[in-house]
């Protein structure tokens, strides 16, 4: 199938797209599904290795998640990019021919095909996140506002109702922006609006429009074990009790080659670290420096600030962003977590990154009046005049400004592809920074009739250490490399030895022993055996992060 990533895919089409994608690269890519949806549609996971260099699971892998927020949807189209590179570039590109020799990328383009679905519609339903009935789960519908595209036309804007008391009025250089009145009020004879998102008013009073919550009220981003909490967000039962999250946390703890993670959102255009719940002063300086490191590539290939969560985002500290996937790969795995909040509307429009609050706050209206007339260059019909429309239930009434969905969540399809291309090479880049272990010296040395004496190297040539991060060695997560040899019987030793944890080049730089490095990435071991000439010894090395790797030795 054909795509050009101009475009959202539907369901079918996506797992068509990933089928067909397989069939093209079979020695690159493989097609699976690691658990069912609320509504029982495959998850699918797209594993990316170059399968004539070993198995996934024998290399340091980096996993990319998407769409676990049901209008989040560019953060799929930027999975999918990343397969494609991946794919197109596995000959071509150095970068990636290396990383597919040594590396193995784990990518998940739809963690929730089923808000995802609703939001695609060709009437549409937009979900925070699951479909599912929650906190009542009876689907009940509470009164009040119901968003939903009321008059057919397969976008959801705004209802604006003519209103003394209204808090908004028209933008007095473009009708299209809606601007709020301030204390003092509008000015005599300046016609104020009620805004409302546009649906259906259920058991209408005629006076009061209630905006009770999507009876669908899970944020599937709240429901990872890390700081998990009842919210009015809508965390879960319990951490896990998704079968979106569930399925997750299981697919990425059986693949303990996992060294890095990122969840593909939208929107802002931000790089977001960990913490969500936690000052930086709580966690070990050594990772918020690694972050940074990271980040620099990250903001130089994508453009996009990298922030965190916590010190930067959160408004209110009491009241935290708990239970988010990148928080549980950090805390749980002890690797370093992401998460790409893609596009930046306003930024294209201004050349300004949006503020950190905009989240809480929204754009002011220059900053809407500059993307308003942006759209009309690069994505006409995003910002409509408004039309007059009978409503059921508020009769006549006005529905225009944005289509919030295709311009301000995401990008819109003239800028789709552009938007998501550097994203690849950012994930190259976090996947070649992984750990990797290799055997790098077997030596033989005869010292007795049939004694000899097996000398072998081990390194991790990788840029991050074994453990990935200080908060991994803090707690105890990872578990050490070990070797064994096979072959020959070992003299008073076991055949599998522990040799620990293997620094990489990222703690030569903070070592505090300027450029005098050491070898913290190497380990040693030596084996007396009882064998013969013309023996054929296997040595292998593994670690959980940092792969396996084996050789051969022959006795002479």
């Amino acid at each position: 199938m054909a795509y050009n990533f101009d475009r959202f895919l539907r369901y079918d089409e996506m797992v068509a797209w990933l089928h067909d994608a397989a069939r093209a690269h079979p020695s690159l890519l493989t097609v699976e599904s690691y658990g069912k949806s609320h509504r029982g549609r495959d998850l699918m996971l797209a594993t990316i290795t170059d399968s004539s260099t070993g198995a996934h699971d024998t290399k340091p892998a980096h996993w990319i998640d998407a769409n676990i927020h049901a209008t989040e949807v560019t953060g799929g189209v930027a999975a999918l990019y990343v397969i494609h590179y991946l794919l197109e570039n596995s000959r071509s590109d150095r970068h990636v021919r290396e990383a597919l020799a040594t590396r193995t990328f784990y990518i998940a383009p739809r963690v929730n095909p089923d808000g995802v679905e609703d939001a695609l519609a060709d009437s549409p339903l937009f979900h925070r996140s699951s479909v599912r009935p929650w906190p009542w789960r009876d689907g009940f519908k509470w009164p009040g506002l119901h968003v939903g595209d009321v008059d057919g036309d397969g976008t959801i804007r705004t209802m604006r109702i003519p209103d003394p008391d209204g808090a908004w009025v028209e933008h007095p250089r473009e009708p299209r922006v809606m601007v709020p009145v301030g204390p003092l009020g509008a000015d005599p004879g300046v016609t104020r609006y009620r805004l409302l998102d546009e649906g259906t008013i259920e058991n209408f009073d005629g006076f009061t429009i209630p905006t009770p919550r999507d009876p669908a009220g899970l944020d599937l981003n709240r429901n990872f074990p890390a700081g998990w909490g009842t919210q009015v967000l809508g965390s879960g039962d319990h951490p896990m009790s998704e079968p979106e999250v569930d399925s997750l946390v299981r697919a990425v703890s059986a693949r303990p080659n996992v060294c890095g993670y990122n969840a593909f959102h939208t929107a802002g255009g931000f790089l977001l670290r960990p913490s969500s719940t936690r000052a930086d002063a709580t966690l070990p300086p050594f990772d918020l420096w690694v972050f940074k490191e990271l980040a620099k590539t990250g903001t130089e290939l994508t453009s996009y600030p990298a922030h965190s969560v916590y010190e930067d985002l959160t408004w209110d500290k009491s009241d935290t962003m708990s239970g988010a996937g990148d928080d549980w790969a950090y805390e749980h795995l002890g690797v370093f977590g992401w998460t790409t909040e893609f596009w930046d509307a306003i930024y294209q429009a201004t050349g300004d990154h949006s503020p950190t609050d905009i989240w809480y706050v929204g754009p002011t209206p220059e900053q809407e009046i500059a993307v308003c007339a942006w759209s009309d260059r690069h994505a006409p019909g995003s910002y409509a005049h408004w039309k007059r429309f009978n409503h059921p239930q508020l009769g006549p009434i006005e529905i225009g400004g944005a289509d919030w969905f295709h311009l301000w969540s995401n990008a819109p399809a003239s800028q789709l592809k552009a938007e998501v291309e550097p994203h690849a090479k950012f994930a190259v880049f976090q996947a070649l920074a992984s750990p990797r272990l290799e055997i790098k010296s077997i030596e033989s040395k005869r010292v007795g009739d049939s004694t000899w004496s097996i000398k072998v190297g081990v390194a991790n040539t990788g840029w991050l250490s074994t453990n990935i991060t200080a908060w991994a060695i803090r707690h105890d997560i990872v578990l050490p490399a070990t070797i064994s040899i096979d072959g020959a019987s070992v003299v008073d030793d076991s055949t599998r030895v522990k040799i620990g944890q293997l620094d990489g080049r990222v703690r030569f730089r903070v070592s505090g022993d300027a450029k005098s490095d050491g070898t913290p990435d190497r380990a040693s071991h030596t084996w007396l055996v009882n064998g013969k000439p013309g023996d054929v010894l296997t040595i292998r090395a593994e670690h959980q992060r940092a792969g396996r790797a084996s050789a051969t030795i022959t006795l002479e």
